[in-house]
């Protein structure tokens, strides 16, 4: 017998995590954010632990709150694929719906906050937004209108691939581990926990090559697969976390985290999200409005310093 908790609470959960909100959570179920609440601090109670950093009126998954959703969109979305095979063909969708596929941590950390927007500017696009870490295949997969790929972007006739622009990666760390690893010579940082992020494509001997710091040849701290997790566990003082700004803003403009070195190091700067869609599709209104959007607000808080 499977020993889980109740099947709406770990919906609520789900739903609140992947959209950051649970106001939009509640949108979402057709439920009330108090309902909402209540499912979810009934799972906190099941497991015996925070799932979310409630404070200032906002809510932020912890690490562990991280890790259940890595869990439930691998297992959410395999649900609904084998829903789909089974059952009857859904209906033909009005024109103006726009299926966006990309990975949790983009959803959680930098899409999911910014969508209300984008759909109160287009009232007539019908958004349905999935998550994964899988490879998506734009030329099977029909479903899928605008794919936001990270790390190697598809590619194959047929396909448009667009950077959505570079991105800032360094060294991240609590105030304390940066005051830490000062030594006081110019250049130079005193060791530290090295955080891996398993399915990022940049590593850290880059960085220290860029820095024309010695690699280390000791073991690195812990590993996640979601940079989400990387950057929650570098705010829980885990170590340093080589991740992207386009993840850390909040926690940049909170002071729960820093750049290590105070300036004498340098990041690293790569194109790692790409707007992908069929070319076919390139004249559809639903597609070029979304990418537009897409572009403009990453122009906006790219001009915004971190």
């Amino acid at each position: 017998m499977r020993r889980i908790p109740s099947f709406p609470a770990l919906r609520a959960f789900e739903a609140a995590a992947r959209l950051g909100s649970f106001a939009r959570a509640s949108a979402e179920l057709h439920l009330t954010p108090s309902a909402v609440s209540h499912q979810i601090r009934a799972l906190e109670r099941w497991f015996g632990r925070a799932l979310f950093r409630r404070a200032n009126r906002q809510a932020t998954l912890t690490p562990d709150g991280e890790r259940l959703l890595a869990g439930l969109s691998t297992a959410f979305d395999a649900i609904g694929a084998v829903c789909a095979e089974l059952g009857p063909p859904p209906p033909a969708g009005p024109a103006s719906a726009l299926a966006v596929h990309c990975t949790p941590s983009f959803a959680a950390k930098w899409l999911g906050p910014r969508l209300p927007a984008f759909v109160a500017a287009h009232p007539s696009i019908t958004l349905r937004l999935s998550t994964s870490a899988d490879p998506v295949d734009l030329g099977r997969q029909e479903g899928i209108d605008i794919l936001i790929a990270y790390g190697r972007p598809p590619r194959g006739p047929g396909v448009t691939v667009e950077s959505l622009g570079p991105e800032e990666i360094a060294a991240l760390c609590t105030p304390e581990i940066a005051r830490a690893a000062r030594t006081g010579a110019p250049g130079s940082i005193g060791p530290f926990t090295r955080l891996d992020s398993s399915f990022s494509p940049v590593r850290w001997p880059e960085w220290f090559v860029q820095n024309g710091l010695p690699v280390p040849t000791g073991a690195a701290g812990a590993a996640f697969d979601r940079g989400s997790l990387v950057i929650s566990a570098a705010v829980q003082g885990l170590g340093v976390a080589l991740e992207t700004l386009r993840f850390a803003r909040d926690e940049l403009a909170a002071g729960q985290l820093v750049r290590l070195g105070d300036g004498q190091v340098e990041s690293l700067i790569r194109d790692l999200h790409f707007i992908c869609y069929r070319e076919r599709d390139g004249s559809l209104e639903k597609i070029r409005a979304f990418r537009r959007w897409l572009l403009d607000v990453e122009a906006e808080s790219r001009a915004v310093p971190a």
